[in-house]
């Protein structure tokens, strides 16, 4: 037993430490430490005086492993467990700027020209020609899937691209228009909103995953992971904390961005979810989800009810035609849908949610592309994209075509009317362009070169 004991006392990992630890071939602490305390009585930090408690340098503890308590002895192998470890650009939690996420130019509106600025304060039209609004935004090297306006920063415009990014714009900077770059995302972006909070985004894609990033910050805030694509996410109209998101399975989930956690879940055999919508009242939702699986057109439109997660109906749009958008009215009860038989259908938002047979927008062509429509702000206008690359404006409540407006030479995908302006639009194409039009005194849309 001697031997053994003079053996183990000999044996230390921690001889170099220059008495940072527990001198064990010595047997015993240094001596400015003073004697070792009986076995029952450990030594406890609060009891240490400030001079023992200087000695004591230990590394910082980090969530990997738990804090060393002071006085006791750590070895080489627990130290290294306690170092932080050095970020890489696969830890998607490390939020410091890199090329790839931080800012590119500006998001102040102090960069937006003066005369330009005060038609954005005043809610002027701006159809004096005396500003021009429209522009070219360059940036995406794919198709884009979607634009929409911040409805609390109005002269910030957000996108979603097939290339992995989102782009944030500031539409009419004197200088870098291209605000931030955002690739988060392993894979093409479908979607991205605007939180009604401020400057924040929410995206999804085929990633599989949901994101939220801070535009201010340059960071990622939350990711929500899925076991399918997400192809569209909503926020919902009356908590900005709750949002729904729809994917390639079928599976409809109500998140809450502040838990990170899926709240309720709205379950049917569904196809992939083409997009949703609420209501204005945030009380019901509306689901568009492809059928090509089957025959019959049930489940082609949904409208559920919110808060019991039941649908109220599923057997709204009887016609053998998927619809990848669909678009409520802001104030009127009825909502629309585009179809991929080349029109608009026009539906009942209250029951039993009948289609209208004897009014419908046509004219543009959809060609199997996933072109959006949208209702301008104060609803008088619909405005849709075409395969043709042309915007087509439509009188929401006669259905009658106004204007036909050729934007791009490829599928003109989506376009948002600005949220404080209503004679200006963006759109974006098939091809990754994206553009922002005005409507001049003359009624002519004004397209940038």
């Amino acid at each position: 037993m001697d031997l053994l004991s003079k053996a183990y006392a000999t044996a230390s990992d921690s001889d170099e430490d220059g008495g940072t630890g527990r001198q064990v071939g010595g047997g015993g602490l240094p001596e400015q430490w003073g004697p070792l305390p009986p076995p029952p009585k450990r030594l406890r930090p609060e009891k240490l005086s400030t001079s023992q408690i200087q000695m004591a340098t230990f590394p910082p503890p980090s969530h990997h492993a738990e804090a060393p308590i002071a006085g006791r002895y750590i070895s080489k192998r627990q130290r290294a467990a306690t170092l932080d470890p050095v970020p890489t650009t696969g830890n998607r939690s490390y939020v410091a700027p890199s090329p790839g996420n931080s800012l590119k130019g500006s998001i102040s509106v102090t960069d937006v020209p003066h005369a330009i600025l005060t038609t954005l304060q005043r809610r002027t039209k701006a159809s004096q020609n005396l500003v021009s609004l429209s522009a070219a935004l360059d940036g995406h090297t794919s198709s884009v899937n979607t634009v929409q306006w911040s409805k609390t920063h109005s002269h910030l415009l957000a996108s979603a691209g097939m290339d992995h990014t989102v782009n944030i714009w500031n539409v009419w900077s004197g200088g870098q228009k291209r605000a931030c770059m955002f690739d988060y995302h392993h894979a093409a972006v479908k979607d991205v909103k605007w939180s009604h909070m401020g400057l924040s985004v929410l995206s999804c894609g085929y990633d599989c995953t949901s994101r939220l990033v801070d535009v201010e910050k340059g960071m990622e805030i939350k990711v929500f992971k899925e076991d399918q694509i997400v192809q569209v996410v909503r926020f919902s109209p009356k908590n900005s904390d709750l949002f729904i998101s729809g994917g390639s399975k079928g599976h409809l989930k109500l998140w809450d961005i502040r838990t990170g956690t899926v709240v309720h879940e709205y379950v049917r055999s569904l196809g992939p979810i083409l997009d949703v919508e609420f209501t204005v009242d945030g009380m019901q939702l509306m689901t568009s989800s492809d059928v090509y699986k089957s025959n019959i057109s049930e489940n082609s439109i949904i409208v559920w009810d919110v808060s019991r997660q039941v649908p109220l109906s599923n057997q709204v749009y009887a016609e053998a035609y998927t619809c990848p958008s669909i678009r409520c009215h802001p104030f009127e009860p009825y909502f629309i849908a585009q179809s991929h038989g080349n029109y608009i259908a026009i539906f009942s938002s209250r029951p039993p949610f009948k289609l209208d047979k004897y009014k419908r927008y046509e004219g543009h062509g959809v060609s199997g592309f996933p072109i959006k429509c949208n209702f301008s702000l104060d609803g008088n206008l619909v405005a849709s994209g075409s395969s043709d690359g042309c915007i087509y404006f439509y009188n929401s409540k006669t259905s009658k075509l106004l204007s036909k407006v050729k934007a791009y030479e490829q599928a003109c995908i989506d376009v948002a009317f600005h949220p404080v302006l209503p004679n200006v639009v963006a759109s974006c194409s098939w091809k990754g362009e994206i553009s922002v039009l005005h409507k001049d005194s003359n009624n002519k849309w004004n397209v940038s070169p």
